[in-house]
Protein backbone atom coordinates (compact mmCIF):
# COMPACT_ATOMS: atom_id res chain seq x y z
CA UNK A 1 0.00 0.00 0.00
CA UNK A 2 2.60 2.50 0.80
CA UNK A 3 4.97 1.99 -2.59
CA UNK A 4 1.26 2.33 -4.19
CA UNK A 5 1.08 5.37 -2.22
CA UNK A 6 4.27 6.79 -3.14
CA UNK A 7 4.63 5.77 -6.89
CA UNK A 8 0.46 6.75 -8.04
CA UNK A 9 -0.23 9.82 -5.48
CA UNK A 10 3.18 11.43 -4.25
CA UNK A 11 5.33 11.42 -7.11
CA UNK A 12 3.03 12.40 -9.54
CA UNK A 13 2.16 15.57 -7.29
CA UNK A 14 -1.51 14.25 -6.42
CA UNK A 15 -0.80 13.90 -2.47
CA UNK A 16 -2.49 17.78 -2.19
CA UNK A 17 -5.71 16.30 -4.23
CA UNK A 18 -5.83 13.36 -2.28
CA UNK A 19 -5.76 15.52 1.07
CA UNK A 20 -7.80 17.99 0.02
CA UNK A 21 -10.93 15.52 -1.08
CA UNK A 22 -10.64 13.31 2.44
CA UNK A 23 -10.89 16.79 4.16
CA UNK A 24 -13.88 17.57 2.32
CA UNK A 25 -15.54 14.17 2.83
CA UNK A 26 -14.52 14.53 6.44
CA UNK A 27 -15.61 18.35 6.67
CA UNK A 28 -19.41 17.19 5.25
CA UNK A 29 -19.90 13.95 7.43
CA UNK A 30 -18.82 16.18 10.98
CA UNK A 31 -20.69 19.29 9.31
CA UNK A 32 -24.15 17.28 8.92
CA UNK A 33 -23.51 15.23 12.30
CA UNK A 34 -23.80 18.99 14.34
CA UNK A 35 -26.38 19.74 12.26
CA UNK A 36 -28.28 16.97 13.19
CA UNK A 37 -27.36 16.94 16.45
CA UNK A 38 -28.46 20.71 16.77
CA UNK A 39 -31.49 20.19 14.93
CA UNK A 40 -32.40 17.31 17.65
CA UNK A 41 -31.54 19.42 20.20
CA UNK A 42 -28.57 17.00 21.89
CA UNK A 43 -24.96 17.47 22.74
CA UNK A 44 -23.28 21.02 23.05
CA UNK A 45 -23.14 22.42 20.06
CA UNK A 46 -25.44 25.34 18.83
CA UNK A 47 -26.25 27.89 16.85
CA UNK A 48 -24.01 30.58 16.46
CA UNK A 49 -26.09 33.81 16.89
CA UNK A 50 -23.90 36.74 17.65
CA UNK A 51 -26.52 39.96 18.21
CA UNK A 52 -29.04 37.68 16.62
CA UNK A 53 -27.19 37.13 13.39
CA UNK A 54 -27.16 33.80 12.39
CA UNK A 55 -24.22 32.81 10.79
CA UNK A 56 -24.32 29.98 8.38
CA UNK A 57 -21.07 27.95 7.69
CA UNK A 58 -20.90 28.91 4.24
CA UNK A 59 -19.07 32.18 5.71
CA UNK A 60 -16.21 30.64 7.19
CA UNK A 61 -16.46 28.43 4.30
CA UNK A 62 -15.81 30.54 2.18
CA UNK A 63 -12.92 31.95 3.92
CA UNK A 64 -10.73 28.49 4.02
CA UNK A 65 -12.13 27.97 0.30
CA UNK A 66 -10.50 31.59 -0.76
CA UNK A 67 -7.14 31.12 1.67
CA UNK A 68 -6.98 27.46 0.58
CA UNK A 69 -7.00 27.79 -2.90
CA UNK A 70 -4.41 30.90 -3.26
CA UNK A 71 -2.25 29.22 -1.00
CA UNK A 72 -2.52 25.55 -3.40
CA UNK A 73 -1.86 27.91 -6.27
CA UNK A 74 1.05 29.49 -4.70
CA UNK A 75 3.04 26.42 -3.46
CA UNK A 76 2.82 23.83 -6.27
CA UNK A 77 2.26 19.96 -5.88
CA UNK A 78 4.59 19.11 -3.48
CA UNK A 79 5.87 19.95 -0.36
CA UNK A 80 3.98 20.41 3.42
CA UNK A 81 3.01 23.67 2.66
CA UNK A 82 0.90 22.19 -0.10
CA UNK A 83 -0.53 19.91 2.04
CA UNK A 84 -1.55 21.99 4.64
CA UNK A 85 -3.14 24.63 1.78
CA UNK A 86 -4.95 21.43 0.67
CA UNK A 87 -6.44 20.63 3.94
CA UNK A 88 -7.82 24.40 4.23
CA UNK A 89 -9.40 23.92 1.03
CA UNK A 90 -10.76 20.75 1.54
CA UNK A 91 -12.59 21.81 4.52
CA UNK A 92 -13.44 25.25 3.28
CA UNK A 93 -15.25 23.52 0.41
CA UNK A 94 -16.79 21.19 2.57
CA UNK A 95 -18.94 23.67 4.49
CA UNK A 96 -19.46 25.52 1.57
CA UNK A 97 -21.41 22.52 -0.51
CA UNK A 98 -22.78 22.02 2.40
CA UNK A 99 -24.75 25.06 2.36
CA UNK A 100 -24.90 24.80 -1.58
CA UNK A 101 -28.77 25.04 -1.89
CA UNK A 102 -28.72 28.22 0.80
CA UNK A 103 -26.47 29.63 -1.66
CA UNK A 104 -28.20 28.99 -4.90
CA UNK A 105 -31.65 29.75 -3.37
CA UNK A 106 -30.74 32.51 -1.30
CA UNK A 107 -32.76 31.34 0.91
CA UNK A 108 -32.65 28.81 4.98
CA UNK A 109 -33.65 25.16 3.33
CA UNK A 110 -31.20 23.47 4.94
CA UNK A 111 -33.98 21.03 5.94
CA UNK A 112 -36.30 21.23 2.98
CA UNK A 113 -36.96 19.46 -0.11
CA UNK A 114 -34.74 21.75 -1.76
CA UNK A 115 -31.71 21.40 0.57
CA UNK A 116 -31.49 17.78 -1.05
CA UNK A 117 -29.66 19.81 -3.94
CA UNK A 118 -26.45 19.84 -1.04
CA UNK A 119 -26.06 16.21 -0.57
CA UNK A 120 -26.34 15.69 -4.68
CA UNK A 121 -23.44 18.53 -5.29
CA UNK A 122 -21.35 16.92 -2.38
CA UNK A 123 -21.66 13.70 -3.65
CA UNK A 124 -21.25 14.31 -7.25
CA UNK A 125 -18.04 16.57 -6.35
CA UNK A 126 -16.40 13.80 -4.51
CA UNK A 127 -16.86 11.43 -7.38
CA UNK A 128 -15.64 13.59 -10.06
CA UNK A 129 -12.12 14.80 -7.46
CA UNK A 130 -12.19 10.90 -7.15
CA UNK A 131 -11.86 9.89 -10.75
CA UNK A 132 -9.74 12.81 -11.56
CA UNK A 133 -7.13 11.12 -8.78
CA UNK A 134 -7.82 8.26 -10.10
CA UNK A 135 -6.07 9.68 -13.50
CA UNK A 136 -8.83 10.60 -15.72
CA UNK A 137 -8.41 13.62 -17.49
CA UNK A 138 -11.41 15.94 -18.45
CA UNK A 139 -12.62 15.34 -22.12
CA UNK A 140 -10.81 12.03 -22.55
CA UNK A 141 -7.08 13.61 -22.49
CA UNK A 142 -5.89 10.08 -20.63
CA UNK A 143 -7.71 7.69 -23.38
CA UNK A 144 -4.88 9.61 -25.83
CA UNK A 145 -2.29 7.09 -27.07
CA UNK A 146 1.47 8.24 -27.19
CA UNK A 147 1.05 8.69 -31.32
CA UNK A 148 -2.52 10.80 -30.60
CA UNK A 149 -0.78 12.89 -28.27
CA UNK A 150 2.09 13.98 -30.56
CA UNK A 151 0.02 14.58 -33.50
CA UNK A 152 -2.05 17.70 -32.50
CA UNK A 153 -4.65 17.56 -34.92
CA UNK A 154 -5.53 14.43 -33.77
CA UNK A 155 -5.46 15.45 -30.20
CA UNK A 156 -7.46 17.86 -30.59
CA UNK A 157 -10.19 16.32 -32.88
CA UNK A 158 -10.50 13.87 -29.87
CA UNK A 159 -10.66 16.47 -27.25
CA UNK A 160 -13.45 18.26 -29.53
CA UNK A 161 -15.75 15.22 -30.30
CA UNK A 162 -15.47 14.19 -26.67
CA UNK A 163 -16.68 17.85 -26.00
CA UNK A 164 -19.40 17.11 -28.07
CA UNK A 165 -20.85 14.53 -26.66
CA UNK A 166 -20.89 16.06 -23.00
CA UNK A 167 -22.62 18.94 -24.44
CA UNK A 168 -25.47 16.61 -26.05
CA UNK A 169 -25.63 15.09 -22.69
CA UNK A 170 -26.22 18.35 -20.88
CA UNK A 171 -28.61 19.48 -23.63
CA UNK A 172 -30.30 15.88 -22.64
CA UNK A 173 -31.21 16.92 -19.39
CA UNK A 174 -28.46 14.48 -17.61
CA UNK A 175 -26.42 16.54 -16.13
CA UNK A 176 -24.81 13.96 -13.73
CA UNK A 177 -24.04 11.99 -16.04
CA UNK A 178 -22.30 14.86 -18.39
CA UNK A 179 -20.33 16.06 -15.58
CA UNK A 180 -19.27 12.40 -15.40
CA UNK A 181 -18.76 12.29 -18.81
CA UNK A 182 -16.20 15.30 -18.81
CA UNK A 183 -13.59 12.65 -17.09
CA UNK A 184 -15.17 9.71 -18.62
CA UNK A 185 -15.81 10.33 -22.82
CA UNK A 186 -16.93 6.31 -22.70
CA UNK A 187 -20.34 8.04 -20.25
CA UNK A 188 -20.87 10.64 -22.42
CA UNK A 189 -21.03 8.57 -25.44
CA UNK A 190 -23.66 5.99 -24.47
CA UNK A 191 -25.89 8.98 -23.18
CA UNK A 192 -25.10 11.13 -25.76
CA UNK A 193 -26.89 8.46 -28.14
CA UNK A 194 -29.92 7.42 -25.83
CA UNK A 195 -33.42 9.10 -25.12
CA UNK A 196 -33.51 12.75 -24.06
CA UNK A 197 -35.30 13.72 -20.52
CA UNK A 198 -38.45 15.26 -21.31
CA UNK A 199 -38.85 18.84 -20.88
CA UNK A 200 -34.80 19.07 -21.51
CA UNK A 201 -33.63 21.23 -24.19
CA UNK A 202 -32.84 18.56 -26.46
CA UNK A 203 -36.35 16.94 -26.41
CA UNK A 204 -38.33 20.31 -26.73
CA UNK A 205 -36.43 20.94 -30.26
CA UNK A 206 -36.00 17.00 -31.63
CA UNK A 207 -38.95 15.55 -30.08
CA UNK A 208 -41.02 18.25 -30.78
CA UNK A 209 -42.28 16.75 -34.44
CA UNK A 210 -41.72 12.86 -32.99
CA UNK A 211 -44.52 11.88 -30.74
CA UNK A 212 -43.37 8.46 -31.03
CA UNK A 213 -40.53 9.56 -29.33
CA UNK A 214 -41.49 11.52 -27.05
CA UNK A 215 -43.67 9.36 -25.75
CA UNK A 216 -40.55 6.90 -25.94
CA UNK A 217 -38.59 9.07 -23.49
CA UNK A 218 -41.42 10.19 -21.59
CA UNK A 219 -42.03 6.40 -20.68
CA UNK A 220 -38.20 5.64 -20.31
CA UNK A 221 -37.68 8.61 -17.58
CA UNK A 222 -40.97 7.52 -15.98
CA UNK A 223 -39.68 4.47 -15.49
CA UNK A 224 -36.34 5.30 -14.59
CA UNK A 225 -37.72 8.04 -11.95
CA UNK A 226 -39.58 4.81 -10.75
CA UNK A 227 -36.85 2.74 -10.37
CA UNK A 228 -34.11 4.86 -8.56
CA UNK A 229 -36.10 8.30 -6.75
CA UNK A 230 -36.50 6.19 -3.77
CA UNK A 231 -33.01 4.51 -3.45
CA UNK A 232 -31.91 7.67 -3.88
CA UNK A 233 -34.06 9.44 -1.72
CA UNK A 234 -33.20 6.68 1.55
CA UNK A 235 -29.33 7.59 0.38
CA UNK A 236 -29.62 11.31 0.77
CA UNK A 237 -32.05 11.04 3.81
CA UNK A 238 -29.42 8.59 5.73
CA UNK A 239 -26.27 11.12 4.31
CA UNK A 240 -27.73 14.41 5.14
CA UNK A 241 -31.04 13.68 7.15
CA UNK A 242 -34.52 13.49 6.66
CA UNK A 243 -35.73 17.24 5.53
CA UNK A 244 -38.79 18.78 7.45
CA UNK A 245 -42.41 18.25 5.87
CA UNK A 246 -43.33 20.66 3.94
CA UNK A 247 -46.47 22.85 5.13
CA UNK A 248 -49.92 21.66 3.50
CA UNK A 249 -51.37 23.59 0.64
CA UNK A 250 -53.12 27.08 1.88
CA UNK A 251 -56.81 25.96 0.97
CA UNK A 252 -59.07 28.07 -1.01
CA UNK A 253 -62.67 29.16 1.12
CA UNK A 254 -65.68 27.54 0.11
CA UNK A 255 -68.15 29.56 -1.36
Amino acid sequence: MGHWLQRNVVEPGKLPMLLALLSFVVCFLLTRTVTRLIRAGKGPFRNVTPGGLHIHHVVPGVVLTVIGGFGAVGTGTHGAAAGAFAVVFGVGAGLVLDEFALILHLDDVYWTEQGRQSVEVVVMAAALAALALGGFAPLGVDSLTADEQHDRAAAVAAITVNCLFAVVTFLKGKPRLGLIGVLVPFVALVTAVRLARPGSPWAKRAYRRRPRARARATLRAYRHDARWTGPRRAFQNWLGGTPDPSPPAPQEPRR
